[in-house]
């Protein structure tokens, strides 16, 4: 906290006459007397603690006019704040959600996870931060989660708090079965579990295309080649380049095959290996067509590299600002100032009421 100021200081001038005014009330009190033969018995007397304290109420009295006098100026407390204020990115992440991510060939934590859960691990962090990445405060930031089909999980926002909480909800389909064991969804799975990637371009342009910022990019996270959709790619990207969009393609694993989990016969979760393929060809071609780049994730370090790397190709231009917030501390000076005055009219008014 710092920044301590009166907001109307002129008030503060009171006080001058505030001090002549309060030393010729005290020179007349002391010239006040009253007519007595001989004195010198009374100067005898003791000085009683009353004498002593009615001695200072003019001074009380002072002391709650000037406090009265310092909350007319308005005191104020500021708190001192660097705050970066930027022309920022609009950034639309499109995560692959489709069946292949369930591969676990990635370690996060020392744990075997899927890669979904590895990209939005290192997704929280870019918007976020976290070590090496400083996060994206100042960026709009969206999420489209694709399988078989392209969903806006969150529209473009400064809000990642509750980005992030759509995040976490992000899910590869499962199976859902009755009492009976039976699957009830299958053939609402088996469209799902495809991996519709022109189709998620297409709709992260849509949502881009009219947004005033700096420039406009898409992360496109994905695993699998297309197998799903009405839009190619290349003519999604097409569109992305007519609308200045640029698509940085990450290509989540490796061309081969990875471990899956599976649910045998008895009802045992297992890995069984199976095979994936990674269209390298087309998020190279997808990303070339935006001017963006292309890059290979093969596990959780590499993605984590990747995104430091984006975040450096899309630096947002800033400017430093500096603000002071105040808060009002009137009151500290104006109920104190009110209670001594009344302290000191009822005093005058009973103990220590005087005559003439």
């Amino acid at each position: 906290m710092t920044g301590f100021r009166f907001q109307d200081p002129l008030w503060m001038l009171l006080l001058i006459p505030l001090v002549l005014l309060g030393l010729l009330a005290i020179r007349r009190q002391r010239r006040q007397a009253v007519l007595y033969s001989n004195v010198e018995i009374l100067k005898t007397l003791p000085t009683t603690m009353a004498l002593r304290l009615k001695r200072l109420l003019p001074w009380v009295r002072l002391l709650g006019l000037a406090l009265l006098i310092a909350a007319l100026a308005r005191p104020q407390r500021g708190r001192d704040e660097f705050r970066i204020r930027t022309e920022g990115v609009a950034i639309q992440m499109c995560i692959d959600r489709s069946g292949s991510m369930q591969a676990l060939d990635f370690q996060l934590d020392g744990r075997q996870v899927n890669r979904l859960a590895a990209v939005k691990d290192v997704f929280h962090d870019f918007v976020a931060g976290k070590d090496e990445l400083p996060g994206r405060p100042d960026d709009l930031v969206g999420l489209i989660a694709f399988g078989g089909f392209a969903d806006t999980k969150c529209p473009l926002t400064l809000d990642h708090g509750a980005l992030l909480q759509v995040l976490d909800t992000v899910e590869i389909p499962q199976p859902i079965r009755d009492s009976r064991g039976r699957m009830i969804n299958e053939r609402l799975l088996e469209e799902e579990m495809a991996t519709a990637v022109g189709d998620a371009l297409a709709l992260a342009v849509d949502r881009l295309k009219d947004v005033k910022a700096k420039s406009k990019v898409i992360i496109l996270l994905s695993d699998g080649e297309q197998t799903a959709g009405a839009v190619d790619p290349s003519e999604a990207a097409e569109t992305a380049k007519a609308f200045a969009v640029k698509v940085y393609s990450i290509g989540v694993g490796t061309t081969g095959r990875a471990p899956f989990p599976a649910i045998d016969a008895f009802g045992r979760e297992r890995l069984i290996a199976q095979s994936v393929r990674l269209d390298e060809e087309t998020l190279k071609m997808v990303a070339e067509t935006t001017g963006g780049r292309y890059f290979n994730a093969k596990n959780t370090a590499a993605l984590e590299e990747v995104y430091a790397e984006i975040d450096r190709l899309e630096k947002t231009l800033s400017e430093g600002r500096l603000y002071t917030e105040y808060r009002e501390l009137y009151q500290y000076a104006m109920f104190p100032g009110l209670g001594l005055i009344l302290l000191e009219i009822m005093l005058v008014c009973t103990r220590f009421r005087s005559l003439p």
